[in-house]
C-alpha cells in the first residue's frame, strides 16, 4: 500500500430565468466546453417538461458540479422543450431555505425539480409528501428515513471508478512518485474520490506517496473557497508532490492556481466536468486531466423520463458501465496512456477490479 500523509445563505430566494455531448469510450472522454452549453433559462420557450433546477452553493458558472447539471438541463432545453427555473444556495444557509427554495420551486408548477448535491436530501424529503404529482431528483441524494418517497430520484455516482482512473494517471505521469489530493469538506461522499484516487494510484505503484488533506472538516464552505484550495495544494508542491488530484468545488480554481505558480511539470487534475474546457490558457498547461461525473447525463435522463411519463424513482446508480463517470483527455497530456487506462476501466466494468468507496 501506498503511504498516506494526512494533513490535516441567506433565507432570501435568489430565482433566475423562467418560461423560459460529450463523446466517451473506456472511460475516456474528449469532453465539450461547458461554457458553449450553457444554460440561459431566460431563452427557455419550449412545451416540454417545466424544470426547477436548485443549486448548491456557487451556482451555474462554478465551472464544475453545478454547471455539469446546468449542462444536463440545457440539453433538454435543446431536445425536448424544456424550460427551466434556476435558484441558488447560498454559504451558511438554514436548511429552511433549501425547504423554502423548492416549495417555491414546486409551488411554480415545475416538474421535475433537480436538486443538486446531498444537502437538499433531508429538505427533499419534508417538501415531496407535500407535492406527490410533482417528481424531485436529488444528484448525490439520500433517503433519511425508512420511509421512502415515491416521487424522488437519488441520482448516485460511482466517484470512486472515475477516481481510480485519474489516480493510476497519475501514478503513470509522477516524476517525483508522490502526489496529493485535497478534498473540499471532509464528507463521506467526498471520501469516494479520495478512497478511488489512492486505489488508482497504488495499483499502479504499491509504493507512491499520496498526501491528502481537506479544506474544511464540516463547514460547506469547503467547497466555494479558492484560497483555502491554493493553499492547501501550495502546501503539497511545496512537500515534493508535482499532480494533485482536487474533489472541492468551486475551490478548485485555487489548486489549479497553485500549480500554475509551481511552475513547469507540476499538474492538477480537475473534477466533475472536464476542467480543461474552462480553464485560462496558463491552467490549461497544468491541467493533466479530470475526473468526469457525468451529472448532465443523469440530470437530463432524470427530465427525460419524466417528459415520457416514466419518472425515475430511489436509487439510480451511474458507473464507468452507465457512462456515468470517466476522465478527460482534452490538452493531449494523457494520449500516451489512455490505453492503459482504458484497460483499468474494462477491468472494473469486469468485476475484475472491486474499487474501495472509502480510505
Amino acid at each position: 500500500m501506498g503511504k498516506l500523509t494526512a494533513f490535516a445563505a441567506v433565507a432570501v430566494l435568489a430565482v433566475a430565468g423562467c418560461g423560459s455531448d460529450d463523446s466517451s469510450s473506456d472511460g475516456g472522454s474528449d469532453s465539450g466546453s461547458e461554457s458553449s452549453n450553457a444554460l440561459d433559462c431566460t431563452a427557455a420557450e419550449g412545451d416540454g417538461p417545466a424544470v426547477g433546477v436548485a443549486y448548491d452553493v456557487g451556482g451555474q458558472g462554478d465551472k464544475s458540479f453545478n454547471d455539469a447539471a446546468a449542462a444536463g438541463v440545457a440539453q433538454a432545453v435543446d431536445e425536448l422543450g424544456a424550460t427551466c427555473t434556476e435558484a441558488e444556495a447560498q454559504d451558511g444557509e438554514p436548511e429552511s431555505a433549501r425547504e423554502d427554495r423548492l416549495r417555491q420551486l414546486a409551488d411554480a408548477g415545475n416538474s421535475p425539480i433537480l436538486a443538486v448535491g446531498f444537502l437538499y436530501s433531508e429538505a427533499v424529503n419534508a417538501v415531496a409528501p407535500d407535492y406527490p404529482e410533482i417528481n424531485f431528483a436529488v444528484v448525490d441524494g439520500f433517503d433519511p428515513d425508512d420511509e421512502p418517497n415515491d416521487n424522488v430520484a437519488y441520482l448516485g455516482f460511482a466517484e470512486e471508478q472515475g477516481s481510480f482512473l485519474v489516480g493510476a494517471a497519475a501514478a503513470l505521469k509522477t516524476e517525483a512518485d508522490h502526489i496529493g489530493f485535497v478534498g473540499g469538506v471532509n464528507t463521506d461522499l467526498i471520501k469516494k474520490f479520495e478512497a478511488g484516487y489512492v486505489a488508482g494510484a497504488t495499483e499502479v505503484n504499491p509504493d507512491i506517496t499520496v498526501d491528502v488533506t481537506y479544506i474544511e472538516e464540516s463547514n460547506t464552505t469547503g467547497f466555494n473557497d479558492p484560497a483555502g484550495g491554493q493553499a492547501a495544494a501550495t502546501g503539497m508542491y511545496d512537500q515534493g508532490a508535482d499532480i494533485i488530484y482536487h474533489a472541492s468545488g468551486g475551490s478548485g480554481a485555487g489548486v489549479f492556481e497553485a500549480a500554475v505558480q509551481a511552475g513547469e511539470g507540476m499538474w492538477a487534475i480537475g473534477v466533475d466536468s472536464d476542467q480543461y474546457q474552462t480553464a485560462s490558457p496558463d491552467e490549461q498547461e497544468h491541467i493533466l486531466t479530470s475526473m468526469l461525473k457525468r451529472v448532465d447525463v443523469a440530470a437530463f435522463d432524470a427530465i427525460e423520463a419524466v417528459s415520457n411519463d416514466e419518472p425515475l424513482v430511489s436509487y439510480q446508480v451511474y458507473d464507468l458501465a452507465a457512462d456515468g463517470v470517466g476522465y478527460s483527455t482534452s490538452g493531449g497530456y494523457v494520449d500516451d496512456i489512455s490505453g492503459d487506462l482504458d484497460d483499468y476501466a474494462q477491468q472494473i466494468v469486469d468485476g475484475e477490479i472491486e474499487v474501495p468507496t472509502a480510505p
